[in-house]
């Protein structure tokens, strides 16, 4: 199994990690980000409930990494890393879950 860096707070997930494997420009982009960069695409990776939106989120991920994109678009932010307080806004958000 290769070696692929994870995040500050998440473990890189398989079905993540066996995709990066299967795209060479995605897995440069995604060694090339900070461990809190990655961090945010693992959480959002995650973060959904649904077996079919984690497939869409990792294939968005890695379409996205090609892209040049350095984050996920349109995600709070990691609610999981306990060096960082929650924002109101994500407060919010959560306690609608």
């Amino acid at each position: 199994m290769n070696k692929i860096s994870g995040g500050t707070v998440h473990k890189l997930p398989a079905d993540l990690h066996k995709a990066l494997l299967t795209d060479e420009a995605a897995l440069a982009k995604w060694e090339s980000l900070t461990p809190l960069a990655r961090n945010e695409w693992i959480c959002w990776n995650t973060f959904v409930k649904q077996a079919t939106t984690r497939t869409k989120h990792i294939e968005r991920t890695i379409s996205e990494l090609i892209e040049g994109k350095r984050r996920p678009c349109c995600w709070l932010g990691c609610p999981h890393r306990p060096d960082k307080e929650l924002s109101p806004s994500v407060k919010w958000v959560l306690s609608k879950k």
